[in-house]
């Protein structure tokens, strides 16, 4: 038995490896700081129109719900969480509320009222990358005026709304917080392995790809899609400018996605001169 715990422990602490080796090679966790950044230029305020086109709910959405669990969750979980972590237990109760409201800000606002924004977010972002074919893929594409003026009846909506199995994972991984420092890590690297793939729901639907594709291409990219998941959901862990978060983070996985598309067309290319070369 204990050879068989040995054999198990050495085979997951080989995958972390793995995994960690392919998230610094492919440095996704920077995209959802590029998509800050990209958003923050001058020449891509077009893009802040869906936003503010929701501005109104989504700030009266983060600051009420962050407030209300705050008031209503903070006290008793660092109570608890007293026994059990001792004096990081305000810290890590904390983190735990800001997860909390994070999640249900998110699961109201996408939802109700920034599904169609996000989405024109992301297609807009593709536009600006010249990925025009790949747009096209999902909606029409107007010609003239900037990318976001450009984008056009919809003709697929892939962003899928919170679903029960999310949420019950979320819920089951939830008392990881209440072990010291390390649980508090595990619990937002298992929500960072969840969150980096539905970054790219988008994105593999304008690539047409079958439900076989996306598993095969999201396990090649394990370590990539957990690190750009990590970061984002940090991100959107920032109370009360969360929702501000969630649209940079569709900028960087737009962006992601982007330079993917550029990979996929050059490596043809490479090969053909090459052979050549030969």
């Amino acid at each position: 038995m204990a050879e068989r715990v040995r054999d198990v422990a050495r085979d997951e602490a080989s995958k972390i490896q793995a995994m960690t080796t392919d998230a610094v090679k492919s440095q996704a966790y920077l995209y959802p700081i590029k998509g800050l950044l990209y958003m923050m230029n001058p020449n891509n305020r077009d893009l802040w129109r869906p936003l503010i086109s929701k501005l109104a709910p989504i700030v009266t959405t983060s600051i009420g719900i962050t407030t209300l669990m705050f008031l209503v969750a903070y006290v008793p979980q660092a109570a608890v969480m007293a026994f059990t972590s001792g004096p990081v237990a305000a810290v890590s109760a904390a983190l735990l509320t800001l997860s909390e409201s994070s999640t249900l800000v998110n699961l109201l606002s996408r939802t109700f009222f920034i599904e169609d924004a996000l989405l024109d977010t992301f297609d807009g972002v593709l536009l600006k990358k010249e990925c025009t074919n790949l747009v096209s893929e999902g909606r029409q594409i107007k010609t003239g005026g900037d990318s976001m003026a450009r984008l056009g009846k919809l003709a697929k909506k892939p962003f899928a709304k919170f679903t029960p199995n999310a949420i019950i994972r979320y819920l089951l991984y939830l008392p990881l917080n209440f072990i010291p420092v390390v649980g508090t890590i595990i619990f937002v690297i298992l929500q960072g392995k969840r969150a980096g793939p539905t970054a790219h729901q988008r994105y593999f639907q304008l690539k047409t790809w079958s439900k076989r594709q996306c598993e095969v291409h999201i396990e090649q990219n394990r370590g990539g899609y957990t690190s750009f998941g990590v970061t984002a959901f940090l991100l959107e862990m920032i109370p009360f400018i969360n929702l501000f978060f969630v649209f940079t983070n569709t900028v960087g996985a737009a962006l992601w996605a982007a330079d993917l598309e550029k990979s996929a067309s050059t490596a043809p290319k490479l090969r053909e001169q090459a052979k050549r070369a030969e």
